[in-house]
């Protein structure tokens, strides 16, 4: 087996692993992976994200492709609930490569997080945690406030909150290698109408 055959073997091994949750890192599951089929040939975290997409269309199918949908539009309400914050739809919901397991990940702006909850709960949206989460970029730490609700379709939903100065600020996927551009209300109602599982993914 050549080595761009055991890239896609590995690859293949990953997304299973993700998938099943044996695994909740790219890093992790290419790793271990690896190991089992026994070599050191590892693919890029695009390479196992399209995999993924694969397995997740084979096993779902048109349940997957209506949840997509489902999850858009719970987005949209969220977001418009949150409009003044800047709201920006990102992750698998905005590249329409969810799994059963997704949740829908939003970014929002603003330095006044307890106004932000409040409007959430005046909305009798279920939140059930708040967590400051720490991250690393670029050889800066910075601290941001999640914010997670649960649905009544049973819908998983993270609020990122964010610096105000950070709306405009362009940053890597870790996964595909592109701008993480997401959608916003606006975008996303146009989708919504026009094409509502349409894909984000870069060639």
């Amino acid at each position: 087996m050549n080595r761009t055959m055991q890239r896609k073997e590995v690859a293949k091994e990953a997304a299973r692993l993700l998938y099943y949750g044996l695994a909740t890192e790219y890093y992790a599951a290419k790793r271990m992976a690896a190991k089992q089929l026994g070599t050191r040939f590892l693919p890029s975290n695009k390479e196992i994200a399209l995999e993924l997409d694969n397995l997740a269309e084979f096993l779902e199918g048109e349940e997957r492709t209506q949840q997509l949908i489902q999850m858009r539009k719970t987005a949209l309400q969220i977001m418009k609930t949150l409009n003044e914050y800047h709201p920006k739809l990102i992750g698998s919901v905005w590249r329409g490569i969810i799994t059963r397991n997704s949740d829908i990940d939003i970014y929002i702006y603003t330095n006044n997080i307890e106004e932000a909850i409040t409007k959430l709960k005046q909305a009798r949206y279920n939140i059930t945690g708040i967590e400051n989460v720490v991250r690393t970029a670029e050889n800066t730490v910075k601290e941001y406030t999640h914010i997670f609700i649960k649905t009544k379709e049973d819908f998983k939903i993270e609020i990122i909150v964010r610096d105000p100065e950070e709306i405009n600020l362009k940053e890597k996927c870790e996964i595909f290698g592109d701008i993480i551009k997401g959608l916003t209300i606006e975008e996303l109602e146009k989708i919504l109408k026009k094409d509502p599982t349409k894909k984000f993914i870069p060639p």
